[in-house]
This record gives structure tokens, sequence and C-alpha cells, in this order.
């Protein structure tokens, strides 16, 4: 996450340009009908906003203005579908703005950056998945989860440090050569907290996930075996 001292007036326009209306794309896909309908929806949106809400509160603040925090949006977008997961994830991030954790005037950037960025690549990765039509629940856990979760945590990075250095404003560390050895400490985590989520949702839970195809990943092939 990043402070709004750290960014151009530049890069804070830029950034609710982008983020704007992807949100009111997401708020006019969104499945209202069915999520008014169904109790089991509503529980399982309130449950995530509020699991991304504290997800985001445990993190480290450094002094130069930049924090950091594990995404978990992967797991969720599996959850919940993009259009939703992107809903929620407005919602707990605004709640961050009201307890004063994150600038109103950077929600822009930092949603760009950790929400719509992680979404999207998982959203691929589920698409890229689902066209292959694998039967092996494990592609989906593996693929989906693990694989998407580390990409979109690489990619979150590397977006904000190269906004960060085309701002200026912040002093890149000399040792950013050495810095490859780091990403694992952050890519590593996050990959395992939404695998092992994704991982027990579809074991426990697979009606749960809007993305995880149940007809073809847990029915078991049927095989003739001619008359005895």
């Amino acid at each position: 996450m990043i402070g709004a001292q750290l960014l151009s007036p530049a890069s804070l326009v830029i950034g609710w340009l982008i983020y704007l209306p992807v949100v009111l794309w997401a708020i006019w896909r969104s499945p209202w009908v069915e999520l008014f309908t169904d109790s089991r929806r509503q529980h399982l949106l309130f449950g995530t906003v509020f699991a991304l809400f504290l997800l985001w509160l445990v993190r480290r603040d450094f002094d130069t203005g930049v924090s950091y925090h594990f995404i978990g949006l992967t797991a969720v977008t599996l959850l919940l579908d993009w259009p939703l997961a992107i809903v929620g994830a407005l919602v707990a991030q605004l709640g961050l703005v009201l307890l004063g954790r994150q600038d109103l005037a950077a929600l822009g950037v930092n949603g760009s950056l950790l929400i719509l960025l992680p979404v999207l690549v998982t959203e691929v990765c589920a698409i890229l998945v689902e066209r292959a039509q694998p039967r092996n629940p494990f592609v989906y856990i593996f693929c989906s989860g693990f694989f998407a979760a580390a990409l979109a945590a690489l990619l979150c990075l590397l977006a904000s440090l190269g906004v960060l250095w085309f701002d200026g404003r912040f002093a890149l560390p000399e040792w950013l050569g050495d810095f490859v050895g780091y990403l694992w400490l952050i890519i590593f985590p996050e990959a395992f907290i939404n695998g092992m989520l994704v991982s027990a949702l579809v074991v426990f839970c697979p009606e749960w996930l809007e993305t995880f195809n149940r007809t073809r990943y847990l029915s078991a092939p049927w095989k003739d075996d001619g008359p005895r």
C-alpha cells in the first residue's frame, strides 16, 4: 500500500481514472438479485469483506509511507467471482480509510494495484484453466489458487515499484538488484495462504466456489464394463 505523499498528482488522477470505471462496471455486473435472495451468498460476501478488512489491518508500516500486507484476493475472486470480489474489496478498503489506515486520495492507485490487478490475474488464470477442462481438481487448486496468487503478488509488487520509480518521490534502495531474493518472502506466503484456502474450500465446501465446476471435477467417470 502506498501513501498519498509518495505519489504525484498525475498518478493519483490516473489511479482514479482506472479504478472508478472498473468499480462501477463491477457494481453493474454484480448479481444483486441472486445476492438479495440467497442468504448463503450474503454471508459469504459479508464474511469475505470482514476477512479482507482484518487481513489488511495486519501489515507492516514503514516510515517512508509504504506498507506491506497480504492481498488475499485470489481466494476471494474464486469464491465470489470477479464483480463481487471487487465490490467486497472496495468496502474493506473504505473501512481502512475510515480508520485512517489508508489515504483517501490514494484510494484509486492502491485499488488499481492491490485489487484490480490481483482480481484480473486470478480471473485470467481461472478462465485458462476452465478452457483446458481438466478433470483433476488439483489442477484447479494449483493453477487457479497457488500459481495465480503467486503471480498476482509478483505483479503487484513490480507494478508498485514501477509507480514509485516513475513518480521519483520514493528513494529506492541501492540494493535493488538483490531484491529478487526477497521476492520469495512475499510471493510464497501469499501463494500458501490463498492456495490453502482454495484447497479447503474444494474439499469441504466446493459449492461455495463460483468458479469451480463441480460436475466435471467431482463426478466420478462412468465406465461401462459390459455384461458379466
